[in-house]
C-alpha cells in the first residue's frame, strides 16, 4: 500500500485503558490509517476523550486529535465508517464484542486472549508466521462473516517465539525452557499494588505459563490447507514472575537444538535473519526484528526495552548450557511489541497482502 492512498478509518475498543492508550500513541501520524473513533465503557457514552481518560504513558502527552474525540460504545453501530478496530478490552468481555465487529464486516486485531487459540484464527507475529493470514479466507466462510479477528500473542510469549523462529529455521529446536521476569504494566492499571510488588518478586501470573507454552507451539507450527493449525513438534516449559519495573518482559531461556553448531553460528542466525516486515519495509517494523547485545550484562530491561521504537526483541548472554544445548537472554517491550505494536504491524501485513 502506498502512503498516497487515503488512509483507513480505524478505532480502538478499550480505549481508556493502558494498551489502548498505547494504540492511539502509535496511530498518531501514521502513513495507512487514520484514528477517527475510540470507544470504551457505555458510562463514557458521548463525553470527550480527555474528559474520561488519565493519560499514563509517559514521554507523551494525550494527543490533541485524540482528546477531541467523543467516546463511544463498544458496538459496531456506534463506529459507522470504521473499517478496523484494534482491541485492547479486556479478556472478560472481548470474545463477544469483537466477533459482533467481525459479523459486521470489520477487521479485528485483537490485543485481548479470548480468540488466540481459535481454530481457524491468526495468532499472529509477522516476522514468525506470516503465512498464518491464510487462515482468514476460512474463518470467514466457516463464520458467515464478511469481517475477521487476528490475535496477537501474549506478551511474554513474543520475545521467545521471535528469538527461537531464526534457529528452528536453522537447526531444529526440540526443547525450550524458559523463565521471564515481567513488568507491572502486563497487569494493566492499576495492576499490582504497590505493597505487595514493591521489594518484592511474585512467581506466579495466573494463566500467564500455560499461554506462553501453548501459543508458542501454534506460533512455531504452519497452517495447512484442510488441517488447520499444526503446532510445531516442541516442548515448552515456561516460569513466568512479576517483578518492580515498569515496562519490558526480562526471559532467560536454556534450549535444545536438533544439530550441534556453535555459538556465532547461532548470534549469526539472528542478526541476518531479515523476515517478510522488514523486507517490506512496513511502517511500524523495526529496521532489525533481533538485536544481540555482545556486552556481558545485556539485555538490560531499562536500557534496552525501547530498541526499535519499542519494536525490536534485544538478545544477549549467549552460552552453553549443561542441561540442554544452549541458553541466552532476551528483552521484549510488553506495551508496544508485545501489545498495541504487534497488533498494529499485524494490521500492516493484512494491508500489505490485499485483506484490507
Amino acid at each position: 500500500m502506498e502512503t498516497s492512498h487515503k488512509k483507513i478509518p480505524v478505532g480502538v475498543l478499550g480505549a481508556t485503558g493502558m494498551v489502548g492508550q498505547r494504540f492511539i500513541e502509535l496511530l498518531q501520524g501514521h502513513p495507512w490509517f487514520e484514528l477517527v473513533a475510540l470507544a470504551a465503557s457505555d458510562k463514557h457514552n458521548g463525553l470527550p476523550y480527555a474528559e474520561v481518560t488519565s493519560w499514563r504513558l509517559s514521554g507523551s502527552d494525550m494527543p490533541a486529535d485524540a482528546a477531541q474525540l467523543p467516546v463511544v460504545p463498544c458496538r459496531p453501530e456506534a463506529m459507522p465508517g470504521v473499517k478496523v478496530v484494534f482491541s485492547a478490552l479486556p479478556g472478560e468481555i472481548a470474545g463477544e464484542i469483537e466477533i459482533a465487529f467481525a459479523q459486521a464486516g470489520v477487521a479485528v486485531f485483537s490485543n485481548a486472549k479470548n480468540h488466540r487459540m481459535g481454530a481457524d484464527v491468526p495468532l499472529l507475529i509477522p516476522e514468525v508466521n506470516a503465512d498464518h493470514i491464510a487462515a482468514i479466507p476460512q474463518q470467514q466462510k466457516q463464520r458467515g462473516w464478511s469481517g475477521f479477528i487476528v490475535t496477537n500473542a501474549n506478551c511474554s510469549a513474543t520475545p521467545l517465539v521471535m528469538a527461537l523462529k531464526p534457529l528452528q529455521l536453522a537447526f531444529g529446536v526440540s526443547k525450550a525452557l524458559v523463565t521471564t521476569m515481567q513488568a507491572i504494566s502486563g497487569a494493566g492499571y492499576p495492576g499490582i499494588p504497590s505493597y505487595d510488588i514493591l521489594d518484592n518478586v511474585v512467581p506466579y501470573i495466573g494463566g500467564e505459563e500455560e499461554k506462553l507454552e501453548s501459543e508458542t507451539l501454534k506460533m512455531l507450527g504452519e497452517w495447512q490447507e484442510g488441517r488447520g493449525f499444526v503446532d510445531a513438534p516442541l516442548a515448552v516449559s515456561a516460569h513466568c514472575n512479576r517483578v518492580a519495573t515498569r515496562e519490558g518482559h526480562l526471559e532467560c531461556a536454556s534450549i535444545q537444538l536438533e544439530r550441534s553448531v556453535g555459538p556465532e553460528e547461532i548470534i549469526a542466525a539472528w542478526e541476518n535473519y531479515v523476515p517478510e516486515p522488514q523486507a517490506a519495509g512496513l511502517p511500524s517494523a523495526p529496521k532489525h526484528a533481533l538485536v544481540y547485545r555482545r556486552e556481558i550484562d545485556r539485555p538490560q530491561t531499562l536500557r534496552d526495552r525501547d530498541a526499535g521504537n519499542g519494536m525490536t526483541v534485544t538478545l544477549g548472554r549467549l552460552r552453553p548450557c549443561p542441561l540442554f544445548s544452549y541458553k541466552f537472554v532476551m528483552l521484549g517491550h510488553n506495551t508496544i511489541r508485545g501489545a498495541a505494536g504487534g497488533s498494529l504491524l499485524n494490521a500492516e501485513w493484512c494491508v500489505h497482502k490485499g485483506l484490507l
